[in-house]
């Protein structure tokens, strides 16, 4: 298995519960992540290696992490495994992928490229890829298909980690936040190049917005990579010692929020499916976004927009996003407290749609391209 960065590792996570159920004495290994290896998850490489988005940003690490996917390929083909399975991280993926089908391993992509959003001409490349695709989208299969792909739909496992009803209340306790208080969750991202490019700004719009609310509450979740970071930026924000920046606890954060401000990422359905209403922002290299711009096939960015067919939530990139106007989408947000509310229901009818016995299709798919 080859999950990267702490997203892939997360659904990584959640599928090895499934196949442990069905091959209790499985063996797995590969690139991997915390979630993975508390499941007995050999990581040869942490999925932190891979954690690079853009093109800039790639060009910048692409020795290395080419020099990863040789060795891994030769270690796979040395000693062939039942099955491959791909989680995310398609530009790794795909090609480790189509080198190992090649030579006659079985090989699944967990989680369809979103060639419905950007760089269609990935389809063939997926083709010459992947036996099977588990698709966590319920429309991908049916694109897939008019390409010759086989394909699964298995939901999104975060559909069932995620509760229809988010205890708020508990959470809130959890963090040490009184049931009244207003309160901010702020995720900029867990890649050092995201933190790079939003900590600075997303932590100066949550001081602009407790100018106008100044009881205002404000949690950050990181890992500890980027602790130092994000406490640097808190303090040049003028938010040292004033807000409250812990390890992990994204899910309790965001269930405990009355708002968001996120990158675009797996975040920002977490977010959706937590029923907050955010401001989605995201900037990278500004030739990355040159290129990758053009590539783009929908008007939306962020994930909840995307399954919505419209923007449920704002979206800010690039030079749009900046303080100043960050927290201006996040106090419209606070003084339209109906609207709020609205887009809540959008997210619980979204959330239904995701979910299905993710763990359980899963394996059940795996299971029978092994047995093909």
């Amino acid at each position: 298995m080859v999950a990267g960065e702490a997203s892939g590792d997360l659904l990584g996570g959640l599928l090895l519960d499934g196949l442990h159920q069905r091959w209790p004495d499985m063996r797995s290994d590969g690139i991997g992540g915390p979630q993975m290896t508390a499941r007995g998850f050999d990581a040869w490489w942490p999925s932190e290696a891979l954690a690079v988005r853009g093109y800039v940003e790639v060009l910048r690490h692409y020795r290395r992490i080419v020099g990863i996917r040789k060795q891994l390929k030769q270690r796979l083909l040395d000693a062939p495994p039942d099955v491959f399975i791909g989680i995310d991280a398609p530009d790794f993926n795909l090609d480790l992928e189509a080198g190992l089908k090649a030579r006659g391993v079985k090989t699944v992509q967990f989680v369809c490229p979103s060639i419905w959003a950007w760089r269609a001409e990935r389809t063939e490349k997926i083709k010459r890829s992947a036996d099977h695709v588990l698709c966590i989208f319920p429309f991908e299969p049916e694109i897939l298909a008019r390409e010759g792909i086989a394909a699964t739909y298995v939901g999104h496992p975060l559909a069932n980690v995620i509760p229809m009803e988010p205890d708020k209340a508990a959470a809130r306790r959890a963090l040490g936040l009184a049931p009244e208080d207003e309160v901010l969750a702020v995720l900029p991202g867990s890649r050092a190049s995201e933190v790079h490019y939003h900590a600075g700004m997303f932590l100066q719009a949550a001081a602009l917005l407790r100018k106008a609310r100044p009881a205002l509450q404000i949690v950050v979740p990181v890992i500890p990579q980027r602790r130092a970071a994000i406490e640097e930026a808190a303090r040049a924000a003028g938010l040292a010692g004033r807000i409250k920046i812990m390890d992990g606890q994204s899910h309790t954060m965001l269930a405990a929020c009355d708002l968001a401000l996120i990158a675009s990422g797996t975040a920002t359905l977490e977010a959706a499916l937590f029923k907050r209403p955010m401001v989605i922002a995201y900037k990278v290299n500004w030739l990355s976004y040159r290129l990758m711009w053009p590539q783009h096939l929908q008007p939306w960015i962020g994930l909840p927009n995307i399954l919505c067919g419209e923007f449920a939530v704002p979206e800010l990139l690039q030079q749009a996003a900046n303080p100043e106007a960050l927290a201006a989408a996040l106090l419209e947000w606070l003084q339209a407290p109906a609207r709020m509310a609205a887009v809540q229901q959008k997210f619980k009818a979204l959330h239904v749609q995701l979910q299905r016995d993710t763990a359980t299709l899963a394996t059940h798919a795996i299971q029978k391209v092994i047995e093909s």
